[in-house]
């Protein structure tokens, strides 16, 4: 009997991390920021926490993708063969595709922050009033990013929990009649 179990411990792990991660940091790390002594701190506290962040999140992101591909490759016959399964399989990919990309541009964002240093904040998300006005702005974007992630990745888990469902010999038998338009 083939298995899949190491794609879809890659895909799942990966999913959690990054979902895991980006929620974490988002609910404490930008918050933590401000107990820090004085403004500047805060700044170099956030950048420090989210720059040592990112290697880990790219390792989670990559071994999700790897676990996805495995996971298509997998059940590429249900795709075509079990109704339902090709549309989940398409909506999981455009989510995907903007969890990648609400990512990218977060650590684009991250990057502008960093470069400029030690720079005064509130909070990692909030400005200080001598906060400079690019980094400020850059931290407005990220404010709303930070949600906007795990909402992504989130809804991937849910996906996949559907996906799980689809896989129910019940679901696959009665995907494969329907799709053949075999009634019973």
């Amino acid at each position: 009997m083939k298995t899949n179990v190491v794609s879809r411990s890659l895909h799942d792990v990966g999913l959690a991390a990054w979902f895991g991660g980006t929620l974490a940091n988002a609910v404490a790390l930008n918050k933590a920021a401000s107990a820090a002594s004085d403004s500047r701190s805060a700044g170099a506290v956030t950048n420090t926490g989210w720059d040592a962040w990112t290697p880990v999140n790219a390792a989670a992101i990559g071994a999700h993708l790897v676990g996805s591909v495995g996971q298509l490759s997998g059940n590429k016959s249900r795709i075509f063969s079990q109704q339902g399964v090709g549309a989940m399989s398409v909506v999981k990919t455009v989510v995907t595709v903007a969890a990648l990309g609400a990512t990218g541009y977060s650590r684009v964002l991250g990057s502008k922050i960093s470069k400029h240093g030690d720079v005064p904040v509130a909070a990692g998300t909030e400005p200080h009033p001598a906060t400079p006005p690019e980094v400020a702005k850059a931290q407005a974007q990220l404010k709303q990013l930070q949600w906007a992630i795990p909402a992504l990745t989130g809804v991937l888990l849910v996906i996949s929990s559907f996906a799980g469902e689809q896989q129910r010999p019940t679901s696959v038998l009665s995907g494969v009649t329907d799709r053949l338009g075999i009634t019973g």
